[in-house]
């Protein structure tokens, strides 16, 4: 990155919080800021251990915060996804049951005036300047490439059924090429990151709005809670921080600042579980406690396919053999694989359990009902029927039961509480039109 030739030095002043949401069972986001570097990052695979593949991308971008700034930031932005998608690699070759996790990450790294840019995947970047918000990055997303095309708007992707489906993620098996940029950055300026947990239920105007006033602690804070508010059917991370004037005299040594990290790469648990990872000293830590608090908060497209290696001459016969066999022996890994999955959707207007996948072909993928409840999706609140729409998933059966169980208390609390925050009307109310009747 070019020498910065600002005369006034800037630092960052950030907070953090990550909260598990009301639907998830437990957190597969991680968040971290620093001195010089702000990151999100958005676990996923369930069982597959999405928590660890955040945890470990997060581990490696606040290794490259603790490193001095070299000739060029944004190479080593890309060199630490590259060593990001690698680590997960070992990991998965060491424990093939974590096969199928993955994570995106957004991350933004400071030098002087200038600030890089890494992202894959669908967690955001945002940047507030004289109270206008724009999202400085693009999710690889399938609703986003519909977006692009101009077969649909930026309002009915917000809605769409497939609007979590990735293009891009880090999964340590498919090499992915991030999105890299660099932005001129200026005192004043306020930037956040989140994950989609956050910009899935907020609109920019309510995200501009809340980021428009207060200091980062109290934004997180209040994101976090709108976030809740409106249901949070996935894990929430928001990280917001300011750049501001540096008051150090010229020659003084930049003080050390404790980073924080939030989510899945704060809880102990998951730090035990990657032993060959060196995690930073940060401001969450308790060696008191096992784990901290689920809801944590500090200041302070098909992938490029890979070079193969020449192989020696074989008849066609016996190669042709070779591929049926292992085509063979690939189906019935996806078999036994794919009905070990289950996930919560609807059955012909009620909520049901689902074992498969739902990709694949027909109506319901490579999945079928395997428990069909009474409640009706229609008595549910808005935001779980959307959730429902696409699919929640569930690590095994006993936690579809538990997400099942949860759908169903949602449902009696409106139809003994009509009036609760994101229910929906009473059909006398939804078919009147006397405007008085809502007075």
């Amino acid at each position: 990155m070019p020498e910065s030739h600002v005369e006034t030095p800037l630092r960052l002043r950030y907070s953090a919080r990550s909260d598990v949401g009301l639907v998830r069972q437990g957190n597969e986001d991680s968040g971290y800021a620093g001195g010089h570097m702000l990151v999100v990052a958005d676990g996923m695979g369930g069982h597959a251990a999405g928590e660890l593949a955040s945890s470990t991308t997060i581990a490696a971008f606040a290794e490259l915060d603790r490193q001095p700034p070299g000739e060029s930031v944004l190479t080593a932005m890309a060199d630490t996804v590259e060593a990001a998608h690698e680590e997960l690699g070992r990991i998965i070759g060491e424990s093939p049951d974590f096969s199928g996790m993955g994570t995106t990450i957004t991350a933004m790294s400071w030098e002087g005036d200038r600030v890089a840019i890494a992202h894959v995947g669908d967690s955001r970047a945002y940047l507030l300047r004289d109270g206008k918000l724009l999202q400085v990055t693009k999710d690889h997303t399938f609703v986003q490439t519909l977006v692009d095309a101009g077969k649909i708007t930026d309002d009915e992707a917000a809605h769409h059924p497939k609007r979590n489906l990735l293009m891009k993620a880090l999964d340590g098996v498919h090499t992915v090429e991030p999105d890299l940029s660099v932005r001129e950055v200026k005192a004043g300026d306020r930037f956040l990151l989140c994950s989609d947990g956050l910009s899935g239920v907020l609109s920019p105007t309510e995200i501009r709005e809340v980021l428009s006033s207060g200091d980062p602690t109290g934004c997180v804070t209040a994101l976090v809670e709108r976030a809740l508010e409106g249901g949070a059917p996935d894990n929430v991370t928001v990280v917001v921080a300011d750049l501001v004037t540096d008051d150090r005299e010229p020659g003084d040594e930049e003080p050390y600042r404790m980073p924080v990290v939030v989510g899945a790469a704060a809880e102990l648990r998951n730090r035990d579980r990657l032993p060959g990872i060196d995690f930073p000293e940060d401001s969450t830590r308790d060696p008191d406690r096992a784990d901290p608090d689920p809801a944590t908060a500090a200041e302070a497209d098909a992938a490029p396919s890979t070079p193969t290696r020449k192989r020696p001459r074989i008849s066609w016969l016996v190669g042709s053999l070779s591929f049926l066999a292992i085509v063979l022996i690939g189906m019935v890994g996806f078999w036994f694989w794919a009905n070990n999955q289950y996930y919560v959707g609807e059955d012909n207007g009620k909520v049901a359990i689902y074992q498969g996948i739902p990709d694949g072909f027909g109506e319901n993928g490579f999945s079928k009902a395997i428990q069909t409840s009474q409640t009706p999706v229609s008595s549910l609140p808005e935001y779980s029927q959307e959730e429902l729409a696409d699919t929640i998933p569930a690590s095994d059966l006993d936690s579809a039961r538990n997400i099942l169980v949860q759908l169903q208390a949602q449902a009696t609390q409106c139809t003994e509480k009509p009036k609760t925050p994101g229910c929906p009307p009473p059909p006398g109310e939804a078919a009147t039109d006397d405007p008085a009747a809502s007075s």
